[in-house]
């Protein structure tokens, strides 16, 4: 090789850590803040839906609210000056010296700093005041995670220790876990979870399901691609990025297997969002050694990752009885545990870029020792900062929304939401403004109820005539059959409804939610009724039964009402009449 090919090949070598990895640096901080959408629509599908504008609004403040402090003194805690190993020297660089200001540095840190706070978000979910949120949130972005980080990454004691936590499985998940424990704990379980005796001792978990477990999902796939930034920023090389890129997808994949597998063999059938929850946990495992591990190590990481998170939400609910709506603590706290341990164990000198090795490679002792002083020492701090603010807020504003807030849902309360599925809803929220010459109940005025066409025809012989309503409850699947059927022996109109049901059955309640026994199942149905005159009843129901049946449990019943009268709103007309149809209708 000619002297010349070797400089190019130095020089293309210089260019490329100079100028590509910088790029990709920021390209990861993107994709990090990507994962704010991940969180939020795992938090929102596993919760209830009215509660989902309140969950949308905490992630967004997570990230706006933790950008003030983080300005403020945040990024000087963590990467000031370093004042003897403990913390960052406060500064106001970024005003005062903004050409040369870590532009890159502080994007990047932010990014993860509001990945800290927004865990704590699912674990109290649905019960917390919206004002107290963004206040220990604010503590968290400020204080609390930038000093920890600072022993960590900014060249603090731990740091100078040999501790090693490559993208945070410590620094960041292990201390949003325990800030999510304590926040939990203090602020009490929602409204039905525990069942309690006449002494107050907790005797049956009962499961809260989520209203979407497909928004559970895509949150949990904007977060598994916003890993590869998580992880991979800070890669310095092509080949550590590769390698990155290969443990950050076998943890997360091993984990789910054997989540599904597990569940599966304890539970009957495989519970999908706990291999969800599996999968956040895989990765939140790989994080501290993604650099330093190999793809056994990865495996292996992976493998109790997917056995851990199980077990995590089992312990919470049925032991410390712990009200965690999403399993932020087992998916982060337990797994950031883990995957800290886990680089005293399976780091290895063999990944690009490493000079680790920890137990099971040849290395001793020494780095796991480093790692779990590194933990405690984290926890302590962590456990101890946010325990005085918790305890501070509930005993100032309170950190608990009202019963009568929480049974309604904290959209309303909170932010005077009707739903956060306005245009789903089954009718407009009261007090809506409608479009032109579109009258609701509370926008009519008296000019037009005097408009109305008043009620004609003979009362008495209108309520002689005999009307029925015919209420036909029946599978979601067999619903266009019915309403072929109907229109074929000319009922002339029906009104549906879908509805969540169940018969004696219960909805077969031998199934599981996130490891808890159903008490009931709630299926989807829908309701059809159909009021007629005319058209004899029994031949409603007999077509009714013929294009419904199955012989299967769950087909569906039928229910036949007397109606007294019936008015025609537009025509005033009563009774048969108003059954009728005219030209104009």
């Amino acid at each position: 090789m000619s002297i010349t090919s070797l400089i190019t090949a130095v020089d293309l070598q210089e260019m490329v850590n100079h100028t590509v990895f910088p790029i990709w640096f920021l390209i990861g901080a993107a994709l990090v803040f990507f994962m704010q959408c991940g969180f939020a629509m795992v938090e929102t599908g596993f919760t209830r839906a009215k509660n989902a504008g309140n969950i949308i609004m905490k992630n967004l403040m997570d990230f706006c609210i933790g950008t003030v402090v983080f300005i403020l003194i945040g990024f000087g805690f963590l990467l000031g000056e370093d004042v003897s190993g403990i913390i960052g020297r406060p500064g106001f660089d970024i005003f005062t010296d903004y050409q040369n200001f870590d532009w890159s540095g502080f994007v990047f840190n932010l990014v993860f700093c509001a990945t800290a706070a927004t865990i704590v978000s699912g674990a109290m979910a649905e019960r917390t005041k919206f004002i107290s949120y963004c206040i220990y949130s604010a503590v968290i972005s400020a204080i609390i995670y930038p000093i920890e980080a600072h022993w960590i990454w900014g060249g603090g004691w731990l740091a100078q220790w040999g501790f090693h936590d490559f993208a945070g499985s410590c620094a960041i998940h292990m201390v949003g876990g325990i800030s999510a424990l304590i926040g939990a704990k203090i602020l009490g379980p929602r409204i039905g979870k525990f069942k309690k005796d006449a002494s107050g001792h907790i005797t049956k978990v009962k499961a809260i399901p989520g209203h979407s477990l497909t928004l559970g999902a895509l949150g949990c796939f904007i977060l598994w691609f916003g890993w590869y930034g998580f992880n991979g920023a800070a890669a310095t090389t092509g080949p550590q990025l590769a390698s990155i890129f290969v443990t950050t997808t076998i943890a997360p994949a091993v984990a789910t297997f054997v989540c599904m597998i597990f569940t599966w063999l304890k539970y009957g059938k495989p519970d999908v969002s706990m291999c969800l929850n599996a999968s956040l946990a895989g990765l939140v495992g790989i994080t501290a050694g993604c650099d330093v591990m190999d793809a056994a190590g990865a495996l292996a990481v992976g493998m109790v990752s997917g056995v851990l998170v199980v077990f995590g939400v089992w312990l919470l609910d049925y032991v410390l009885h712990i009200d965690d709506p999403v399993g932020a603590v087992a998916v982060h706290m337990l797994n950031g545990i883990w995957g800290t341990l886990a680089v005293g164990l399976f780091a290895t000198k063999s990944a690009p870029e490493s000079g680790l090795q920890g137990l099971f490679y040849g290395g001793g002792v020494e780095l796991l020792g480093k790692q779990i002083i590194g933990i405690a020492a984290v926890g302590i701090w962590t456990a101890i900062a946010i325990t005085i603010t918790y305890l501070v807020i509930n005993a100032t504003i309170g950190l608990r929304a009202s019963a009568e807030e929480e049974i309604h849902g904290l959209d309303a309360a909170e932010h005077g939401l009707t739903s956060a599925y306005a245009d789903f809803m089954p009718a407009p929220a009261a007090g809506a403004s409608m479009a032109s010459g579109i009258n609701t109940v509370d926008t009519q005025t008296a000019v037009v109820k005097e408009a109305a066409v008043p009620v004609v025809g003979d009362v008495e012989a209108a309520e002689r005539a005999k009307i029925s309503k015919v209420s036909i409850l029946c599978k979601q699947n067999r619903f266009e059959e019915l309403k072929a059927a109907l229109n074929e022996i000319d009922v002339m109109g029906i009104t549906v409804t879908q509805v969540l049901g169940c018969g004696v059955q219960k909805g077969n309640t031998a199934k599981y939610y996130r490891g808890v026994e159903m008490d009931m199942i709630l299926l989807p149905k829908i309701k059809v009724e159909v009021v007629v005159s005319n058209v004899p009843v029994k031949k409603v129901i007999e077509t009714a039964v013929k294009a419904l049946y199955t012989g299967h449990i769950g087909d569906g019943k039928i229910f036949v009402y007397d109606v007294e009268n019936a008015v025609k709103v537009r025509t005033g007309e009563q009774g048969v009449e108003a059954l009728q149809g005219s030209p104009e209708d």
